[in-house]
């Protein structure tokens, strides 16, 4: 399937109203913070350089095209002494996130759909960290680097609908989730090295829960189960598992059954060619050591 953004129209049951109300709560929080830092004689990049969300972060809150996370809203209301306004309003910014209407490409909403009911979730990535496991900024960069470019209207949904995916992984019960990330992932710093170790920071706490297991596939191995790519198995709650990959604009899913018990098995190969869980995280916080 190619991968181009859908072009449905909006379902009925007020989803449009949801999403203009969203907009224009968004836009009011932006104009305030952009009132309060010209009061306060602070520049765009001044402003996004004392949160560490940077000059075009804040810029874009302003105009009400990027989302304002209430950290973001607490933290600025802080340094701009805006008594309390802001700080008060990152609840309802938190609320209308989620209430934004969720789209994701046309190319992908099958797998999402089926993630969404999954009881268990299995990824192997030899180029990049799961989106399922990405933090804000990570994705964000993700999407800024793309070629062709994306406008920022693209941006701003695909990580809104990246970050709403997350939901599933502290839902109850969450699914079960196993990944093997490459050495060399972990060691590119996509984003800049601010955003690298955030990511980093959000592995290990990632790595912490009950339901998520992480393993690195280390570089000197001599032997690798995975060279044939990146690769997601999943298992839908009632019904049987199978496998999912994505490559150069196009994805697929596999259902056949054959198909789907040759990628398992490649699955435990993988992983028992990688480092246990133990060393995995281990191995994490070594590399945030040297940054």
């Amino acid at each position: 399937m190619a991968t181009q953004e859908g072009g449905s129209g909006v379902p009925a049951g007020g989803e449009a109203d949801v999403t203009d109300e969203v907009a224009d709560l968004f836009r009011a929080l932006g104009r305030q913070i952009k009132v309060a830092r010209a009061r306060a004689g602070m520049s765009q990049k001044e402003l996004g350089d004392r949160p560490r969300s940077g000059e075009e972060t804040i810029s874009s809150v302003e105009r009400g095209r990027r989302t304002p996370q209430p950290e973001l809203l607490r933290t600025v209301d802080e340094l701009l002494e805006c008594g309390g306004l802001l700080a008060a309003a990152a609840e309802d910014a938190e609320r209308a996130r989620a209430r934004r209407r969720v789209r994701h490409p046309e190319w992908f909403r099958d797998y999402a759909r089926l993630e969404r009911d999954a009881v268990e979730i299995n990824f192997y990535n030899n180029h990049d960290i799961p989106g399922l496991l990405q933090t804000e900024r990570r994705a964000r960069a993700l999407y800024e680097m793309r070629k062709p470019l994306l406008d920022e209207e693209t941006i701003e949904h695909r990580v809104t609908s990246r970050m709403g995916r997350q939901e599933i992984l502290t839902s109850w019960p969450p699914p079960m989730v196993s990944a093997v990330i490459e050495e060399t992932v972990l060691r590119r710093p996509l984003g800049g090295r601010e955003v690298h170790g955030e990511q980093l920071e959000q592995l290990l706490k990632l790595g912490q829960l009950r339901n998520v297991e992480l393993q690195v596939m280390p570089t000197d191995r001599s032997e690798h189960a995975g060279m044939g790519g990146a690769f997601v198995l999943l298992t839908p709650k009632g019904k049987a598992q199978l496998g999912y990959t994505e490559a150069q604009n196009s994805s697929r899913l596999i259902t056949d059954p054959e198909e789907v018990r040759i990628l398992a098995a490649r699955y435990g190969s993988i992983r028992g060619q990688a480092l246990t869980m133990r060393e995995s995280l281990s191995l994490i916080e070594n590399l945030l050591g040297e940054r």
